[in-house]
């Protein structure tokens, strides 16, 4: 065997060291954060965190129920896939297959750029033109609410989400196409029964990387949600996710109080959130990977 030549080791120990270092940072934030969660435990049970209601850290003594935002959390996820995911991906197969080339060329940079908005702009925005509609149109106290955050939660996910089911679509073979159109099927059929199940463990990655863009969103939600610590009722009650519960009283926690390391707890769960969904995507795709070959 020839042995590797000094210019090909110079790259791959480059690439090792950035990647280890990458490697270091995570498992380096891992540990911080369960260094810091832990403490809690000491005053509270693992049961009270997750299955109580009260968020009141300030109080004597203090109650640091989780539900309500683990539901404000989820809540405003939810209801932002359910708005986006079917625009997003009907967007996809419109740039993939139906879109002329010459106006595909002008909407995917446009829905690209937008992945790129500042969600803190966004923020600003609901709280201070959609707050006021729909206060004054749908008779409520608040337009800080769970709808508001979510349509601009959606808002944020769809060019993620578009831009990503685009490139699955595009990368399902022609072969499959035109085969399809050799036995007498129709644009649609084609695009319905052969692109997108060839598509489909792809269009599932997209979008859930979309939800978890959802999860992690701070700005967003700390502006529009209402900051209420509630399980809401109707999509007009004010909600209060983990990240916004984060966002607005890390900086005013005494340092190394329980009120401190229950926010690193709420980190803690947001990160095994994100982690559960991250581990679907990848069995996903290589479920699809198995399929395809």
């Amino acid at each position: 065997m020839t042995t590797p030549l000094k210019e090909d080791r110079i790259p791959r120990i480059a690439v090792m060291t950035v990647a280890s270092i990458g490697v270091a940072i995570m498992l380096f934030i891992l540990y911080s954060l369960v260094r810091d969660s832990i403490p809690i435990l000491a005053h509270v049970t693992l049961s009270d965190l997750l299955l109580k209601t009260h968020w009141y850290p300030t109080y004597d003594p203090p109650e640091f129920g989780m539900l309500s935002l683990l539901a404000g959390s989820l809540s405003v996820t939810f209801l932002a896939s359910l708005l986006s995911l079917p625009i997003s991906l009907a967007l996809a197969v419109f740039l993939s297959e139906v879109c002329p080339a010459t106006l595909r060329e002008f909407l995917k940079p446009v829905i690209e750029i937008l992945g790129f908005f500042p969600s803190v702009v966004l923020g600003f925005l609901g709280m201070v033109i959609i707050a006021p509609w729909m206060v004054m149109n749908f008779d409520i106290i608040t337009g800080l609410n769970l709808l508001n955050a979510s349509v601009l939660m959606g808002i944020m996910i769809i060019p993620i989400v578009t831009s990503l089911a685009e490139d699955s679509l595009n990368s399902v073979p022609k072969d499959i196409r035109d085969a399809s159109f050799a036995l007498g099927a129709t644009r649609i059929e084609t695009v319905v029964r052969s692109v997108i199940p060839a598509a489909l463990p792809g269009l599932m990655t997209a979008s859930l990387l979309g939800v978890m863009r959802a999860i992690g969103e701070t700005m967003v939600v700390l502006m529009a949600a209402g900051g209420s610590a509630m399980i809401p009722r109707s999509i007009m009650d004010p909600v209060r996710p983990l990240t916004s519960a984060i966002a607005a009283e890390m900086g005013e926690t005494p340092f190394r109080s329980d009120h401190y390391y229950a926010l690193f707890f709420a980190g803690l769960l947001l990160l095994l959130l994100t982690l559960a969904l991250n581990m679907t995507a990848l069995w996903i795709e290589n479920r699809g990977k198995r399929w395809r070959s």
